[in-house]
């Protein structure tokens, strides 16, 4: 399915607009520790666990988002936007990936 953040795609027509869309996932505060206790991964700043977890995060967010397009009959998804959010209070955060975008029929 396309996805895309624009509003429009070159070359082709909305012609049916079928509404909003969104996917979320929400990681633990256990995978934190868990990144934690690998911290020799941190090269330059940068853990390559913690961004994997999160990348896949975004990928079910969106592939959530896709599905429930599918289902409603769109072909498309414009205007898509990613939220990474922290819920939670004191027993502990969460991290929250939210796709959200606009469920159209392109011709």
């Amino acid at each position: 399915m396309l996805t895309v953040t624009t509003n429009n795609i070159e070359g082709k027509r909305v012609v049916r607009y079928i509404g909003l869309v969104s996917g979320e996932a929400i990681l633990g505060a256990n995978i934190f520790k868990d990144f934690f206790a690998g911290i020799r991964d941190i090269v330059g700043g940068r853990s390559a666990a913690y961004e994997n977890e999160l990348r896949k995060a975004k990928d079910i967010a969106v592939a959530e988002m896709q599905s429930q397009a599918q289902s409603l009959g769109a072909n498309a998804i414009l205007a898509v936007d990613l939220d990474y959010e922290t819920i939670g209070g004191n027993t502990g955060s969460m991290l929250m990936v939210s796709a959200n975008g606009t469920a159209v029929v392109l011709e």
